[in-house]
């Protein structure tokens, strides 16, 4: 399971979303995942779907890859599905036994939750797949160099953001080693309930903590040897510049904000006993 955490990973190739300008690249991950969480049925969700399946292959990413990081979340997405069928009671009763009442609304429903939560995911992790945390810092501080003039320094924020992203691939390197030390010692990580393996975790805090503050003062102690002093008078080696598929993109964003919305408009809101007899 550790491993499959690809959070904060960057792949390095040569696909023309790896060659987009980082703002461009931001611009469109949180334009989608707003109109993701706008989009109230499941027209607008395909839709959503058949972009995320466009970018990730025009991104050259293995799909392998893209579903390896939604395993992780599996859990969270197992409860949300379950909340939903548990509370959600419209539509046609399929199952009434007891106290457990389970409807094609909460079915549908839960569906609905899923493919939405795989889509935030997905799109998120795109954005460091293909972004690399250089740029993504150089991007966001383009983006909020206007709030200088108010006074606050962004700088100190983006770089907080780029320094966690790109120690998470460490930290899961590191974990992998210390439990393997672990269990060459006898320890037992894989066997017993849900209680068991969180207390066989524990001896794995500790040192992980001391890894974690010892690294912290190596970047601290380096960044100060390289005289680093925030970001007044910030210099960058390559310049962000806007090109024409910077701006192809930010059109195709304009479009699939309008499709959202006009999808929105002519199918309408999400209705769970409609949906399930239209099927029927």
């Amino acid at each position: 399971m550790i491993k499959d955490i690809t959070i904060g990973q960057y792949f390095p190739m040569n696909s023309p979303i790896h060659r987009l300008d980082p703002r461009t690249k931001l611009l469109f991950a949180t334009v989608y995942i707003v109109m993701t969480f706008v989009s109230n049925n499941f027209v607008g969700l395909l839709f959503c779907f058949i972009t995320a399946c466009i970018v990730i292959a025009v991104s050259k990413i293995p799909v392998k890859t893209v579903l390896k990081g939604l395993r992780p979340i599996l859990l969270i997405v197992i409860i949300t599905s379950l909340l939903q069928i548990a509370y959600v009671k419209t539509g046609i009763v399929l199952v009434d036994v007891w106290r457990i009442k389970i409807t094609s609304g909460g079915i549908l429903m839960a569906v609905f939750m899923t493919v939405r939560i795989a889509l935030l995911i997905v799109m998120s992790t795109m954005l460091t797949y293909t972004t690399s945390p250089t740029s993504l810092t150089n991007g966001l501080d383009r983006i909020f160099a206007p709030l200088k003039k108010i006074g606050i320094d962004f700088h100190t924020v983006t770089m907080i953001m780029t320094i966690a992203l790109r120690f998470i691939p460490t930290l899961i390197e590191e974990v992998d080693k210390i439990m393997n030390a672990q269990k060459s010692r006898g320890a037992n990580f894989d066997n017993g309930n849900i209680i068991k393996r969180a207390k066989a975790l524990i001896p794995l805090f500790i040192p992980l903590l001391f890894n974690s503050i010892r690294r912290a003062y190596e970047l601290a102690n380096a960044m100060t040897c390289r005289c680093y002093n925030g970001g007044k008078g910030k210099t960058t080696m390559n310049a962000l510049k806007m090109k024409k598929g910077d701006y192809f993109a930010v059109i195709i964003s304009a479009a699939f904000v309008a499709g959202v919305i006009l999808l929105n408009i002519y199918c309408g809101e999400y209705n769970a006993e409609f949906t399930f007899n239209a099927a029927v």
